[in-house]
């Protein structure tokens, strides 16, 4: 029996960051859900489908194929045969990710992949509704978060590390307007489940984070 750990949150929120050392540290597969999603948007972007047309977007995701695949030790996304990492994090790829998520048959065309790796392997899996809507059985659910400011400034300080100009307030009203997109979206909105933990990373280290859910989970599954 798989045994699988969501962890949930808005953007910015570190999920992904954590729910890597997670589970590197426990030994389980990590399954990028954010990074699907942003696989699908680039696709969507390379195949110049309006933002606005939802119909040509529900055309759009039937041909696309999006696999994880770990190849030296490394999470792969693969689109179409093709390694994409490289091209996921921009502000345009993350920006049309989360008005596509909203589409419902991108979501079904991903979540059926999703749960799919969730029944084979132990998993940590992160994203906006992993355990109110696609692992809603998971043995241990985590809602991460952090304020507006934090997120921003951890973006803000991430794009000047790279060599990039950046605006803090511009990247923190972005985050806001994309929290409130995701809270108010029809097709599985950004809440915390009723048996989530509540994790706020605002004042906390990434070790102090992880170390605080892996000890959650080792209670949880006592």
């Amino acid at each position: 029996m798989s045994v699988n750990i969501a962890i949930d949150g808005p953007a910015g929120a570190g999920k992904s960051t954590i729910a890597k050392k997670i589970a590197k540290m426990l030994g389980y597969i990590y399954v990028d859900t954010g990074a699907m999603y942003r696989a699908m948007a680039l696709y969507l972007l390379k195949s110049d489908v309006p933002v606005e047309d939802g119909a040509a977007i529900s055309a759009a995701c039937q041909d696309a194929d999006i696999s994880i695949e770990y190849i030296n030790g490394e999470q792969v996304v693969l689109l179409n045969g093709e390694n994409v990492n490289a091209y996921l994090r921009t502000e345009e790829v993350g920006n049309m990710a989360s008005v596509s998520s909203t589409n419902g048959d991108v979501r079904k065309k991903l979540v059926q992949l999703q749960q799919k790796l969730a029944q084979k392997a132990d998993v940590v899996m992160d994203g906006r509704d992993i355990g109110t809507c696609v692992l809603p059985n998971a043995d241990v659910k985590i809602y991460l978060t952090a304020s507006s400011y934090v997120r921003a400034k951890r973006r803000y300080e991430e794009l000047l590390s790279k060599g990039e100009t950046a605006d803090l307030e511009k990247i923190e009203k972005d985050i806001i307007e994309r929290d409130k997109r995701d809270m108010t979206r029809e097709i599985s909105p950004l809440k915390q489940a009723e048996d989530a933990v509540l994790v706020d990373s605002s004042d906390m280290t990434i070790d102090e984070v992880v170390s605080a859910i892996v000890n959650i989970i080792k209670t949880k599954k006592r």
